[in-house]
């Protein structure tokens, strides 16, 4: 049916604008009908359009713009029969490619080719076909949810698009499920058709089905339907649904000797090894009132393993019971009615019960407990501590050392002198470190008949514990150089008491050899140690490191700063002894020569000070490269004079 467009124009004349008057012109045009993937025979005829001019007139319809004589499509429309405005169509359209055209009409005198009315601009609208089925954005679908997953929560949404006419029944998708695989008893997948959201119904279970495959399909309203699939794979991570449970449930009983220990808890859990499911907790839950024990977890094996860090004594402990209980890192979950429930069962128990056996004349450590706090000189290779055991007697055993419990590796021993050394880097994030303590249990075996066993405990802090480390009551010392060598006494206090009344252990680090050369302790007085010097040293400064650890194991070290020095007065160390004494060029000479002579093989490098007028001699060891000395004049003065290494 023709239908009319009323077309108003204004119209502006030249020179000058003048009064607007309104013109009506009238085109009629029958509806063009276009519709996609049309089969021809081509030329096809779509439509008319009319003017009333033609009344009057010779007249000829054109046709232009896109479809026609421009981009898109160029050469789709025609006007084949141009006095009566028939309109043609050529060839197949393509609408999800071009849906609509938007062409120009015009009317014209059929001699002098001028146009008798305004343009008609007239959009073409190509009718869509449901030629498209609905496709998904994958083909296939990867994705993994836990084993507790519930019903609330969606399992994934697919979504699929249709590239036919939008808000039409071609493009209207709804979304079905046609395949599980497998197909269980109570675990149903289901779809939501307008959505796509996949709910599951029931509880997964990993042992009995540890992936599903699912088939979704998208189909279209229009007609004929068309449809598409696309596979969804869900992968099942195994969650907490069960308790590590203790071999055995019977109770356990150990002897062990004094200070002893080694006990290995085992558990099964049937959930998958090495997750958060499977990886047991471990808690000491009666029996550990003082803090005897510590249980931690292997984590290669899950089994807990009980470590005594406080010596047992048999006149004290003869008999323990302790009550280990054992859960896993994880919630646990269970199903109920096909729902999942998660909940905090019973924990699982194990009873251990302990009888000390009285050791006879075992090495003993010193102190049984060494608490340690991490240093930044702690790097691989460096000494970390020297810790050694006696015996309570004099016996002619002798005693090797043994790592007996460092799980990570950090660090090795030598079996003769008791020196450990550092192995590799601490890590903060080690499955071994609780809290940030790290425990390292060493044993002392004598060559005895039949051989005892001594048990020593390290507790390594990762953290900082500053404030419960005994410190040095003086940690810088001035001597006055004397030819008799008088002890100095070297005290230390606590922390936290800031006092000089506890007891302390002091022993010289290991990693220095000047310091052996130099320097050795000699008695101890419980709040101080005698340091001796071993030979005569030149007057300078000196830093000799000490190990401090107190009554209840806490070790450190620190340097002790020593300085020898001249005292006019027999007791009082002067500032700069010799700098306001001026010497000639042959008294610093000679000097110098003393110098070298006392340090023995050595080298000297002048080099210039960043002070004008200023020259600094250090000397050097042939052998090892370090130096020795150093000592700065100016104008014939001697300014400095200082010992670099002893």
């Amino acid at each position: 049916m023709p239908f009319f467009i009323q077309q108003r124009q204004q119209s502006y004349l030249s020179g000058g604008l003048r009064p607007l008057r309104r013109m009506k012109r009238t085109w009629v045009i029958t509806t063009i009908v276009v519709q996609e993937e049309e089969k021809g025979p081509f030329p096809k005829y779509a439509g008319q359009l009319f003017n009333n001019k033609s009344f009057n007139e010779s007249i000829r319809y054109l046709i232009s713009g896109p479809g026609v004589d421009e981009n898109p499509e160029i050469g789709l429309f025609s006007i084949e029969d141009d006095a009566n405005g028939h309109v043609y169509v050529h060839r197949t359209i393509d609408r999800e490619k071009t849906p609509s055209f938007q062409v120009r009409f015009d009317i014209v005198h059929r001699e002098s080719a001028q146009f008798l009315d305004r343009p008609l601009f007239f959009k073409i609208k190509v009718r869509d076909i449901n030629d498209n089925a609905p496709e998904f954005s994958k083909k296939e679908y990867n994705i993994t949810i836990r084993e507790s997953h519930g019903k609330d929560k969606p399992v994934f949404q697919v979504t699929a698009f249709d590239k036919d006419e939008d808000g039409t029944e071609n493009s209207r998708v709804s979304y079905s499920l046609t395949m599980q695989m497998p197909i269980l008893d109570g675990i149903i997948f289901n779809i939501d058709p307008t959505t796509g959201l996949i709910h599951l119904s029931g509880c997964l279970h990993y042992e009995t089905a540890s992936s599903f495959k699912l088939l979704a399909e998208a189909s279209d309203h229009g007609a004929p339907r068309q449809s598409s699939t696309a596979t969804v794979n869900v992968a099942i991570e195994d969650a907490n649904n069960h308790l590590p449970v203790f071999v055995s449930e019977h109770v356990k009983q150990l002897q062990l000797p004094e200070g002893r220990a080694a006990l290995q808890l085992q558990v099964e859990d049937k959930d998958s090894p090495n997750t958060p499911a499977w990886r047991a907790k471990y808690k000491i839950a009666e029996g550990n009132e003082k803090e005897h024990f510590d249980i931690v977890t292997d984590p290669e094996t899950n089994n807990g393993i009980l470590s005594i860090i406080k010596p047992l004594s048999y006149k004290e402990n003869s008999e323990k019971r302790l009550v280990i209980s054992v859960e896993n890192e994880e919630p646990f979950f269970s199903c109920k009615n096909g729902e999942v429930m998660i909940s905090s069962p019973e924990i699982m128990n194990a009873t251990v019960k302990i009888k000390v056996v009285q050791s006879q004349h075992a090495p003993q450590f010193h102190p049984p407990i060494l608490i340690v706090q991490k240093e930044d000189s702690m790097k691989p290779g460096a000494v970390f501590r020297r810790y050694l055991a006696t015996y309570p007697a004099q016996l002619p055993w002798k005693i090797k050392y043994e790592l007996a419990h460092d799980p990570a590796g950090w660090l090795s021993v030598d079996e003769n002198s008791g020196v450990l050394t550092v192995a590799s880097d601490f890590d903060q994030e080690s499955p071994y470190v609780n809290n940030s303590q790290y425990t390292i249990i060493i044993h002392a075996v004598d060559d005895g008949i039949p051989p005892q066993t001594g048990t020593g405990t390290i507790l390594l802090y990762l953290s900082d514990i500053h404030e419960r480390m005994p410190v040095l009551a003086t940690p810088s010392l001035h001597v006055c150089d004397q030819k008799e060598r008088t002890p100095l006494i070297i005290k230390a206090k606590s922390a936290q008491a800031q006092d000089l009344n506890g007891q302390f252990k002091f022993q010289l680090a290991e990693d220095s050899e000047d310091v052996k050369r130099n320097w050795k302790l000699g008695r101890n007085f419980g709040e101080s140690v005698e340091l001796l010097m071993l030979r005569s040293l030149p007057q300078g400064s000196y830093l000799v490191p000490f190990v401090i650890w107190d009554e209840q194991g806490f070790s450190t070290r620190q340097n002790q700063h020593v300085r020898l020095c001249a005292c006019l007065d027999g007791h009082t160390c002067e500032d700069s002894p010799l700098s306001q004494v001026g010497l000639g060029g042959s008294a610093i000479a000679a000097m110098l020569t003393a110098l070298l002579l006392l340090l023995g093989k050595s080298k000297g490098k002048p080099s210039l000070s960043p002070q004008e007028g200023e020259q600094t001699l250090i000397t050097y060891n042939e052998e090892s490269g370090k130096p020795l000395s150093q000592v700065s004049t100016k104008a014939g003065v001697l300014l400095t004079q200082s010992v670099l290494c002893g």
